[in-house]
């Protein structure tokens, strides 16, 4: 009886954090908007806009071109299922949820690549330049950002002996506190990752339609209504989850660890208080930095891989 209750009460914050994930990702997005807003000494739109915009997008009628095929319109949901099952799957706010066990490094590697070819193949679909444009563009990123998050999580799995994000939230938070200077690298790393992957500045620039500059906005652009709704709100849930897998991997304490329920509302806590520093450490970051030119994103994604494997390196000669 105690182990059947206990299977039911973990299948029930699973359940929460699914909801949870879903509900936080567009306020996340939005405290984001709204830093750079205070940032830029303007009153900005709220930190609840973003639901305003789903809302407003809901209630609409989709426009589809003739040529659309199947692709074009499946892209959508499979897009938010693929961004949702990854925000889900990370330990947030526990390490021993039922669908821990899936949470594995390389297979959330693969769930985002998925979505992103998806993504890729309805902006081709219809046949626009400028869709066969951000595929071409997102597909450069994709290739040059994937190899460095994947030496990231190598290096997270050499110290905890595990692909399981669960196992390496474990290692690093709740054993003998140690400092690894080679997940300091795979930090930095990660940073310049997360700004690929997400369209943020340096590389993309998320809050504009310029040709020049146009990556993920220009795939979308054949978009509208709850099409378009369901893309942005899976954008949401992607910042959402490459935020806290950098939490899970960096920043980890305060993590409830196995079996410990009572620390359940404590860690809820600490997960809101880390979106909030990430939200704003990031508005900082795009405020103080400039769009680079695209033929000049190889060079900061390599130096994402140079210092990922320096990590790894690092890891290997040292231990540490």
């Amino acid at each position: 009886m105690t182990d059947n209750f206990t299977l039911l009460f973990a299948i029930l914050f699973q359940l929460a954090q699914l909801l949870l994930v879903v509900i936080l990702a567009p306020l996340l997005t939005g405290w984001v908007n709204q830093c750079q807003a205070w940032l830029q000494n303007r009153s900005g739109a709220g930190v609840l806009q973003p639901y305003r915009v789903l809302r407003k997008l809901f209630s609409k009628d989709a426009v589809i071109a003739h040529n659309a095929s199947w692709l074009f319109r499946v892209t959508p949901y499979i897009v938010f299922g693929c961004m949702w099952l990854a925000a889900a799957i990370i330990p947030i706010i526990a390490v021993d949820l039922p669908f821990s066990k899936a949470a594995d490094v390389i297979a959330l590697v693969g769930v985002f690549a998925v979505a992103r070819v998806f993504i890729s193949l309805a902006a081709m679909d219809i046949g626009t330049a400028f869709g066969s444009l951000g595929a071409r563009r997102e597909m450069l990123v994709s290739f040059l950002a994937e190899p460095a998050l994947l030496m990231v999580f190598f290096t997270a799995s050499m110290i905890s002996h595990s692909t399981q994000l669960p196992s390496i939230v474990d290692t690093l938070a709740h054993h003998r506190f140690v400092l690894y200077p080679s997940l300091a690298f795979g930090a930095l790393a990660f940073v310049i990752v997360l700004l690929a992957e997400n369209a943020r500045i340096p590389v993309d620039n998320p809050s504009t339609h310029l040709e020049l500059t146009m990556i993920h906005e220009a795939m979308i652009l054949e978009y509208s209504a709850r099409h378009l709704a369901l893309i942005e709100w899976a954008s949401s849930l992607k910042l959402f989850a490459y935020i806290t897998i950098g939490i899970a991997l960096f920043l980890p304490h305060g993590i409830a660890e196995v079996g410990n329920w009572a620390g359940l509302p404590l860690a809820i806590v600490a997960l809101l208080l880390k979106l909030m520093l990430a939200g704003a450490a990031l508005a900082v970051f795009e405020i103080v930095s400039a769009k680079l030119r695209i033929f000049r994103a190889p060079e900061f994604l390599g130096t994402a891989f140079l210092l990922a494997v320096l990590g790894l390196l690092i890891h290997f000669l040292l231990g540490a």
